[in-house]
């Protein structure tokens, strides 16, 4: 199952979901997790999603764009999310997770990969399962 962090540095979930610019991505089994490529969006803030923000349909379009590359993901780690965002990303089956401001992305992973092994939500169980069930991409590309 891919896991992304909205983060500016790799180490720190610190981004709301339109600004990011980057996300670190996990891949979690039972067993653990391994880091796969960062997405970059963007060198530093998404200027494409931040600088469309009240312009309706150019927004909306830079967010779906944004969504849509990260769908091979079942939760994105973030500070923030618009309620619209939060919806685009339901209708393709991606939990938006909200943390704390500079939430340490490796103790964050840890803590999942602790529901994992202990007691997962059924939520949770399903998302393992269907990744368990999808082709594997064998170029570690990010999703």
């Amino acid at each position: 199952m891919k896991v992304a962090f909205a983060t500016t540095d790799g180490c720190l979930i610190d981004e709301h979901f339109g600004r990011a610019g980057l996300f670190t991505i996990l891949e979690f089994t039972m067993t653990g997790y391994t880091r796969l490529p960062d997405l970059v969006f963007a060198a530093g803030r998404d200027e494409t999603v931040e600088g469309t923000r009240g312009q309706g349909d150019a927004h909306d379009g830079a967010v779906e764009r944004k969504v849509e590359r990260l769908a091979g993901c079942r939760l994105i780690y973030m500070t923030a999310i618009g309620g619209p965002s939060a919806a685009r990303m339901a209708r393709r089956g991606i939990m938006p997770v909200t943390v704390p401001d500079r939430t340490v992305i490796v103790e964050a992973a840890e803590k999942l990969m602790h529901q994992i092994r202990t007691a997962p939500p059924p939520w949770l169980r399903l998302a393992l399962q269907q990744n368990a069930n999808e082709p594997h991409n064998d170029k570690g590309d990010a999703p």
